[in-house]
């Protein structure tokens, strides 16, 4: 199951790289888009869930 993550505030491949580094610490199977403003994650619910929080604490807005 994929899941689609909408990042509102990644805005450049620095913005990109904080939230690969900060998801890598985790055992999150995922890829960012760039261009797209969007995190794909594989995997369930839980995942997904682990994910967005990640993204958040690291102060960017999931839309």
């Amino acid at each position: 199951m994929k899941t689609i993550i909408m990042v509102q505030d990644m805005n450049c491949a620095n913005c990109a790289k904080k939230i690969e580094n900060a998801l890598s610490d985790t055992r999150v199977d995922f890829e960012v888009n760039l261009d797209q403003k969007a995190v794909i994650v594989n995997g369930g619910a839980d995942m997904a869930r682990v994910a967005r929080q990640v993204i958040t604490e690291i102060g960017f807005t999931v839309i």
